[in-house]
């Protein structure tokens, strides 16, 4: 998609001018819901008065293909004063978003400080119930922070009261990559993953499950599958490390309390989405007839989606994904209600390497942080499409101190897979 550019002339303002808007960010560290907490909402309304005139001036879509399975969209903001900002809308194997456009209308011409009058204006689309909608406003959102946290030369873990953390466990997940869908498959990028240094890794077994309308036989040859599939991975790689299974919410509630009763033997770290997680109270159901820790939320959106499954503790975890739930600001609500009735976080990311920046600056600040997803095995180029490369060590990975996400795209290597 080409760069569409609209040219503003702007008095120059120095880094002092910049600095001196620091302290009304970081006093509003959680954004408001619109029309909730007025009084945030003036906070970075002044920010935004008395930063250097910094405008929105154009965006890019940058296309990234990776596999046949995987395509990164990444989302990059011009300012009139030469500062980039990144966000990520990678979504299936879309490759084009023109759902982009109306989103960034709403910041052209705006200082990037001025994200909840963004998220005001766009909550309606955003919350609609169309997932594409909330990814095209999740972008624009993430890539405004980014830009605000490169204007005041801060870390967006910064701009959110600050990092707790200075590296983050991390768990790989083998699923995309593992093509040989057998037992013998999973337990070769399970040592793979391990081999790598991750002491956590998941996989989705079950996907490829038949509908429960399908007869018996069916259903129980895929379940025993499944099962095998699990425990291949878990004599693969021993007892120490964290086995996380997700089952795409192919089950029933009976089915689901089966499954996890048979799985039992192996020891799950958790068991992430047996039926489909607005079903609250089937969730809630099965959560309360097993022993493994559940986890879900990938694809909710906003704390509106999120808060049923916290306030009945349907689920151990909650899995809010930066492109999908509404953006970093979104993401720390829902943590914070998680964190009121004691579930922790863990951030869906089978996600490019922008996403991952950006969950990485959302979790450092994190209370009630759990662990970060990396899709794991899928092209060994990944690591370079940004500057400084992405590198995991011993499973963790490092929070920058760098600016905004930390980050900034390598062109070159984008082309070449364009």
């Amino acid at each position: 998609m080409p760069t569409r550019h609209w040219n503003i002339v702007t008095p120059s303002v120095s880094r002092r001018r910049f600095l001196q808007t620091a302290p009304l960010l970081a006093v509003a560290p959680v954004l408001p819901a619109p029309s909730s907490r007025p009084e945030t909402g003036h906070l970075l309304r002044q920010s935004s008065r008395t930063a250097p005139r910094l405008r929105v001036s154009g965006m890019e879509l940058v296309v990234v293909r990776a596999t046949a399975r995987t395509t990164w969209l990444f989302v990059r903001l011009s300012t009139n004063q030469g500062l980039t900002g990144l966000g990520e809308a990678s979504l299936g194997r879309r490759a084009a978003f023109p759902e982009l456009e109306p989103f960034f209308e709403l910041v052209r011409d705006e200082s990037p400080f001025r994200v909840e009058q963004y998220r005001q204006r766009a909550w309606a689309a955003a919350s609609s119930g169309d997932r594409v909608q909330a990814t095209a406003f999740s972008a624009i959102e993430q890539a405004l922070w980014d830009l605000v946290g490169k204007a005041l030369g801060a870390s967006v873990s910064d701009l959110f009261g600050g990092r707790i953390r200075d590296a983050l466990p991390v768990y790989a997940n083998i699923n995309r990559a593992t093509v040989n869908r057998q037992p013998d498959g999973f337990a070769a990028n399970a040592r793979g993953a391990v081999n790598d240094g991750f002491a956590a890794l998941k996989a989705a077994p079950f996907d490829g499950f038949p509908a429960l309308t399908q007869s018996t036989a069916e259903v129980a040859v895929a379940t025993e599958l499944g099962i095998a599939c699990v425990a291949s991975m878990r004599e693969a790689v021993g007892p120490d490390v964290a086995v996380k299974i997700d089952a795409h919410s192919y089950f029933d509630v009976p089915l689901s309390i089966e499954v996890a009763r048979r799985l039992e033997p192996h020891d799950l770290s958790w068991y992430e989405e047996p039926v489909p997680p607005q079903q609250v109270r089937d969730t809630k159901t099965i959560h309360d007839a097993i022993v493994q820790p559940m986890a879900g939320g990938e694809f909710l959106f906003g704390m509106q989606g999120f808060a049923p499954l916290c306030q009945q503790r349907a689920v151990d975890i909650v899995m809010p994904d930066v492109k999908h739930c509404g953006g970093l600001a979104e993401a720390r609500r829902i943590a914070a209600i998680a964190d009121l009735h004691g579930v922790a976080v863990s951030p869906h990311n089978p996600s490019g390497p922008v996403a991952t920046a950006a969950s990485v600056q959302l979790c450092a600040a994190m209370p009630n942080f759990d662990s970060l997803e990396f899709q794991w095995g899928e092209v060994g180029w990944r690591g370079d499409l940004v500057e400084p490369p992405e590198r995991f060590e011993n499973g963790n990975i490092a929070v920058p101190d760098a600016p905004g996400f930390g980050i900034e795209l390598n062109d070159a290597v984008a082309a070449e897979h364009a």
